[in-house]
């Protein structure tokens, strides 16, 4: 199924683990990083069971508004939210699969992988500093390819988004300049640039605008056939984003090192490692206002973590460490629960 198609929809049909007397309706809502896996997850798994979720790719500022004010059971949010605000709403916070977050060009010519870009020359091109295509700082890093005298088209995000969020904390740690006049948040003052809704909005405009630029998921640009570029990381090797990099760039994570599993991933250390990876993360109340729906929801995540690696791998993200899984389904366990006290999760599910 194409993702095109996929995005189409009005929502995704998930199911649960264990199929109820009467089907659910699961209702979630945020970042549209992950919308590609959840809705291959999503295919597979109401095959499987039947019930279904309804899960609505609105960026991750939207999923955190939505999951705080209770209209859904989950949010989704690339962005992790700190201890104090998890503490503060009563959320539960894990991450559910890793990626890649890419640049990507429409430039005649150029084919996917085929330019290269570095930390300090992406900053300057999002923030107009470098405005053609034939810049020397650009042509110092491609001397085999023949840039056009081209003006730069730049699309970035319009909407609150967890992709922005890991897009500019990596701009920030590579470029002083950037930091202190843009800096890094899920929605900033962009200096320059075509606003579009979603990866999905991003990945449409590149495609349709000559000599543009935008940043998406990996799986976006893979499936939309767009050129993304490799990238210069932080131990000055050119590298792609692939599987491997991606997986390179979370090998040292210390997921229980930060509240709620909040860890960044952009700018790690390794000769493999590509620059801008990130994990994307659920929310849930420890005290739902539908214990029923919430621990259906659950059921999901634990299939999605239990069954649905290799989905995830076809698209080029990477499923959580098994150790990351066994320590988020012990918070389910501790954490979740209804309004009497009882647990929603059991660790022997």
């Amino acid at each position: 199924m194409k993702l095109s198609s996929l995005i189409a929809a009005a929502g995704l049909a998930v199911a649960a683990f264990a199929t109820p007397a009467a089907a659910l309706d699961i209702s979630g809502a945020g970042a549209s990083f992950p919308y590609p896996v959840y809705a291959k997850w999503a295919e597979a798994f109401k095959k499987e069971t039947g019930n279904g979720i309804n899960y609505q790719s609105i960026g991750s500022g939207g999923g955190i508004k939505q999951i705080k004010a209770k209209t859904v059971t989950f949010g989704a949010t690339d962005a992790p939210l700190s201890g104090e605000e998890l503490q503060k709403d009563g959320l539960v916070q894990f991450p559910m699969v890793m990626g890649g977050i890419v640049p990507v060009v429409n430039l005649d010519g150029v084919k996917p992988g085929e330019l290269v870009l570095d930390g300090d020359t992406l900053a300057k091109i999002f923030m107009g500093q470098i405005n053609n295509w034939n810049d020397p700082a650009i042509k110092k890093l491609n001397a085999s390819i023949n840039l056009p005298s081209q003006g730069i088209a730049v699309v970035r995000r319009s909407d609150g988004s967890g992709t922005t969020f890991n897009f500019t904390d990596y701009l920030s740690k590579v470029s002083a300049d950037w930091k202190s006049k843009v800096g890094s948040a899920t929605a900033v003052e962009w200096p320059v640039g075509i606003g579009a809704k979603g990866n999905e909005g991003v990945a449409n405009n590149v495609s349709q605008t000559k000599g543009s630029i935008g940043y998406v998921e990996y799986a976006y640009a893979k499936q939309n056939k767009l050129s993304h570029t490799k990238m210069v990381n932080k131990d000055g090797k050119v590298v792609a984003p692939v599987t491997q990099s991606f997986q390179a760039a979370a090998a040292n994570a210390d997921w229980n090192s930060v509240p709620g599993f909040g860890v960044v991933l952009t700018n790690e250390p390794g000769a493999d490692s590509w620059p801008i990876t990130a994990a994307t993360f659920i929310l849930v109340h420890k005290t739902p206002a539908n214990a029923e729906h919430a621990a259906e929801a659950l059921r999901f995540f634990d299939w999605a973590y239990t069954k649905g690696g290799t989905l995830a791998e076809e698209l080029d993200y990477i499923p959580m460490p098994a150790s990351v899984v066994s320590t988020v389904k012990a918070k389910w366990a501790s954490d979740i629960k209804d309004a009497a006290g009882k647990p929603l999760y059991s660790v022997s599910n």
